[in-house]
């Protein structure tokens, strides 16, 4: 038996008799950069402009808009969002921390939020990541995934 499927086509789980619980999801991703890149961006010398702070801002607003891009995803009451950063010589991870109180889990967001930031990123650098044939042979996104799922239940 399906959840999102039925005889009568596609369709969102039922989720009104569930009770509203107080969640946290932490998605965790890397973007792998030259060593020139990085330390342009640690410089803040990126033509254009603050990439991370871009990034943290795109990947909020990914979060929020998640039911807007994967179907089934019900709209959620985000009562908080983070995106933090932690740059190495070759690469940047994104930390996406997302808090609910509701119904449903977070996964989907911190995941959406966490891989947007980093699109963003690469976005923000394409420049200085091209190679001589316009190609970016080192850039590469990687380890996308869900690192803390946590259902907060008071009773």
């Amino acid at each position: 038996m399906f959840t999102h499927v039925d005889e009568k086509g596609v369709k969102m789980v039922d989720i009104s008799k569930k009770s509203d619980v107080e969640r946290i999801c932490i998605a965790e991703g890397y973007i792998k950069l030259k060593s020139e890149t990085i330390k342009l961006i640690k410089e803040n010398k990126i033509k254009k402009g603050n990439v991370l702070t871009a990034a943290q801002i795109a990947g909020i607003l990914a979060v929020k808009k998640t039911q807007e891009l994967i179907p089934m995803c019900h709209p959620l009451p985000i009562t908080s969002i983070n995106i933090d950063f932690e740059v190495f010589d070759d690469k940047i991870k994104a930390i996406c921390s997302v808090k609910t109180t509701y119904k449903t889990g977070i996964e989907m967001e911190a995941l959406t939020g966490v891989s947007i930031a980093l699109l963003t990123i690469w976005d923000m650098v394409k420049s200085a990541e091209k190679d001589e044939s316009g190609n970016y042979s080192n850039t590469e996104i990687f380890g996308v995934r869900v690192v803390k799922k946590v259902k907060l239940i008071n009773e």
